[in-house]
């Protein structure tokens, strides 16, 4: 029997399962300069690294969503075998070449088993409510943009060695797939009966579902090309501008940006709950965008300005994913809302990957600046999808 049945205890262990397992997503992400230095890796090897993770969890995601994974089985027991998985495959890393092909082959198997994390604990969460299903699911999205940050943080306690934060995150994730089985279900859980491939179909033919999807993609065209080279970028920056220490003011930066976007989740959805979810997820967008162009502008110049601008941007590029999220849950179907919350991220972490690959190699050729500008235009597509979301 669980040990945590009651909402807030069991909302509360599942926050802190989901920091813990998804520290997996950027275990790599956060100590690419020391692998670089260690093995004499190129800027596209080290991209791929970051990419094959986005990948993997898109079709991961796809698998998941069309079997049905997250309906049709108990999603605690799909949550813990997916974060031992991933947990698995993040410590093999020390076992192979360093950012050789097999590396990349394991960070590729252990984003396909954040699929089983991520969006199940956004199907466990939206069990437990719907009047202030935005805010529950606002504190899983929360919970994942910690988690995502918290190697930037171990990497800059564990300094040049690397392997201190691969196994860091690894124990975390053991220890968040345990305690997932100790949460209960929520009222609002349903189950599917059976395996209903068309289900996913809801996607197109509904349209509330499929402008909330595109809002999601839009915002997912620049949430993970920041994410994964926030302190690259940051720490160009800085250099530019003769700052001692760029690097690891680089890394605290992207810690900082990360991790108080996640912290921004939680009110951000509590209005949500209020005011209206794409209305709100409307100003997200335009604040995101805003902090892209404002970066491009300050790129090089003083530090102090060119970091806030950093911050702000990090704070505004999470919180609306919560709301895209929340929208589907509500127009779906109690019972296929796992589903369809899984094809969504699927789809938005299928572009990211493209994003991701690119946008190093891309700036090579015309400079973080221009790419910063060029990542503004998801915000503006998600803006429309959610003017017209707003008049249904």
């Amino acid at each position: 029997m669980p040990a945590f049945t009651t909402k807030r205890a069991s909302v509360t262990v599942l926050i802190v399962t989901q920091i813990a397992v998804l520290s997996l997503w950027f275990s790599s992400a956060a100590v690419l300069p020391e692998m670089a230095r260690e093995a004499g890796l190129s800027a596209a090897r080290l991209a791929w690294l970051s990419t094959a993770v986005q990948l993997g969890f898109g079709i991961g995601a796809l698998v998941f969503a069309f079997l049905g994974l997250a309906d049709r089985f108990d999603p605690r027991r799909v949550f813990m075998l997916s974060a031992l998985a991933g947990a698995a495959t993040n410590l093999a890393l020390l076992a192979v070449p360093i950012g050789g092909w097999e590396s990349i082959a394991l960070r590729a198997l252990t984003g396909a088993a954040m699929a089983g994390v991520y969006p199940v604990g956004m199907k466990i969460a939206t069990g437990w409510g719907k009047a202030d299903r935005a805010l529950l699911v606002g504190l899983l999205v929360g919970a994942l943009t910690i988690g995502s940050a918290s190697p930037h943080l171990i990497s800059f306690i564990g300094g040049a060695e690397w392997r201190f934060t691969i196994w860091t995150s690894t124990l975390l994730a053991v220890a968040g797939a345990f305690a997932i089985l100790t949460i209960g279900l929520g009222p609002y859980h349903a189950r599917a009966p059976r395996l209903d491939i068309s289900a996913v179909g809801l996607v197109w033919t509904d349209r509330r579902i499929r402008l909330a999807v595109i809002g999601y993609i839009g915002h997912m065209w620049e949430l993970y090309a920041f994410w994964a080279w926030v302190a690259v970028f940051a720490t160009g920056s800085y250099a530019l501008a003769g700052t001692p220490g760029a690097e690891s003011l680089g890394k605290l930066t992207a810690f900082a940006a990360i991790a108080l976007g996640g912290l921004a989740c939680v009110p951000a959805g509590w209005i949500a709950d209020r005011i209206g979810r794409a209305r709100v997820a409307m100003f997200c967008l335009i604040a995101s965008g805003g902090g892209a162009l404002a970066s491009a502008a300050l790129y090089g110049g003083p530090i102090w300005p060119m970091m806030a601008a950093l911050i702000v941007w990090g704070i505004a590029i999470i919180p609306d994913s919560a709301l895209y999220s929340t929208l589907v849950a509500d127009a779906a179907p109690p019972e296929r809302a796992g589903s369809l919350l899984t094809l969504q991220t699927a789809l938005g972490f299928l572009l990211t990957a493209m994003t991701v690959q690119a946008a190093p190699a891309l700036a090579a050729q015309i400079g973080w600046p221009w790419v910063l500008m060029i990542m503004s235009l998801g915000p503006a597509i998600g803006i429309r999808a959610m003017q017209l979301l707003m008049r249904e």
